[in-house]
């Protein structure tokens, strides 16, 4: 399993650097890849359980977020959003018209996930999109890659006290507390380095990245894990070796990608 996810990471990584450096509509095409197959795989989870959200509207509506946040920023998303919930709702009427009776919890969970996909999912482009955009994504994405890797292995190595044994019984405190050191760490890090490059990214820049992000950022594993435990799913798919989906690999990066843009944009 650990060799599994080393070689994905291993060829993962200078793909994903070359298309972050070369930003425009190269690392939107990306994006919008990663976060169609992230909504293709909540529509997998969810039917698995049993419902039926419309898996067309979530991949278009979670797509088009992406590419229009990059042609226009914030503006339209409304009438995007809109349009998303009136054809939605346009849909399930006429199959629930057909028979179905999951029609109103199905419409629900359509529009949580272009919301949780595709709304969070589109932050990855205003956050490149910011001055410096390239070092940013640079900062913020790895830190919680570090953060993770951190968990893991001191997870692995000397955890004893469950988190939320619940929602995912192998996540312990002490797995939780090594990924924050780790995370902040790396944070300060990445951004001296990458000071060199930008200099408005300083190291104290960087801790407080990392350790916001650190803390909160879990969270969105934890949540994503919430949605396959209901259902009894061990991977939204398994299109990583060794580590699943691509929902599982970004569940934490959908967080982190809208917090860091707000504390870049409000504190500096």
């Amino acid at each position: 399993m650990l060799r599994e996810r080393l070689l994905v990471v291993i060829v993962l990584i200078p793909v994903g650097v070359a298309f972050i450096a070369a930003g425009g509509w190269w690392y939107t095409l990306l994006i919008a890849a990663i976060m169609g197959t992230a909504a293709w795989e909540y529509w997998r989870i969810f039917h698995q359980g049993g419902f039926f959200p419309s898996r067309i509207i979530l991949i278009i509506s979670t797509t088009l977020l992406v590419f229009t946040r990059h042609a226009f920023g914030f503006q339209h998303a409304d009438v995007l959003l809109t349009a998303a919930v009136i054809a939605s709702m346009g849909a399930y009427l006429f199959r629930y018209e057909a028979g179905e009776t999951k029609s109103g919890v199905d419409l629900v969970i359509t529009l949580g996930g272009i919301l949780y996909i595709g709304w969070l999912g589109s932050y990855f482009i205003s956050l490149r999109n910011l001055p410096d955009g390239l070092w940013w994504v640079m900062l913020v994405i790895p830190l919680i890659g570090i953060g993770d890797a951190g968990a893991y292995f001191i997870g692995s190595r000397f955890g004893k006290h469950a988190l939320v044994p619940r929602v995912s019984p192998k996540k312990t405190w002490e797995g939780y507390i090594g990924g924050v050191i780790c995370g902040v760490l790396g944070g300060m890090l990445l951004a001296s380095l990458w000071h060199l490059q930008a200099p408005a990214i300083t190291w104290d820049k960087g801790l407080v990245l990392g350790v916001i992000l650190s803390l909160i950022c879990p969270l969105g594993d934890l949540g994503e894990s919430m949605l396959k435990r209901q259902f009894n799913v061990k991977d939204a798919s398994a299109i990583l070796p060794g580590h699943g989906g691509m929902l599982d690999r970004i569940d934490s990066w959908l967080w982190a990608a809208p917090l860091g843009y707000y504390l870049i944009l409000w504190l500096w």
